[in-house]
């Protein structure tokens, strides 16, 4: 008998998984439409750029607490943002292009070092760049200046 429920258990999780798993999907049209849908969804760059605003606060304050292995995280995910962001706006890629061999590398090698004074004065510079590429993108009123509240619960210890 317990051989049996097993079987019967078997075969009914067999069928749900054969069962048409497209209802209900919230995508809907021709494949062409959904990928618009899609990529509609993901948007433009600003997605890029909330991240990036995140990320860049939590850089900050990792500095500030000398947790240079969160502080790397955060500027590989900074990275990481700003290369998917032009995946879908490429033409945003020209005036980052300080931010990305400029300012992010001069930060990395402070934090590679553990320097403090070093991490401060690149964190200044990379300010800068932030606020030069917003300038070159004719959105100079996003001024990007250095955090003054810690919004997250990261901490080192």
């Amino acid at each position: 008998m317990q051989r049996l429920v097993y079987i019967l258990l078997f075969l009914l999780s067999f069928y749900s998984c054969q069962q048409n798993t497209t209802q209900g999907k919230w995508i809907k049209g021709s494949q062409k439409e959904q990928l618009e849908i899609i990529e509609w969804q993901f948007r433009g760059f600003d997605k890029a750029m909330v991240e990036t605003d995140y990320r860049y606060q939590e850089l900050y304050w990792a500095g500030k607490d000398k947790n240079w292995e969160y502080a790397n995280y955060s500027v590989q995910k900074i990275k990481k943002a700003m290369i998917t962001g032009f995946q879908r706006r490429p033409k945003r890629e020209a005036s980052a292009h300080e931010f990305l061999t400029i300012a992010l590398p001069e930060i990395q090698k402070a934090i590679d070092l553990k320097d403090s004074i070093a991490f401060n004065l690149a964190f200044d510079k990379l300010t800068i760049s932030c606020n030069t590429c917003h300038a070159l993108e004719k959105m100079p009123f996003f001024i990007i200046k250095t955090p003054l509240h810690r919004h997250s619960s990261i901490r080192k210890n």
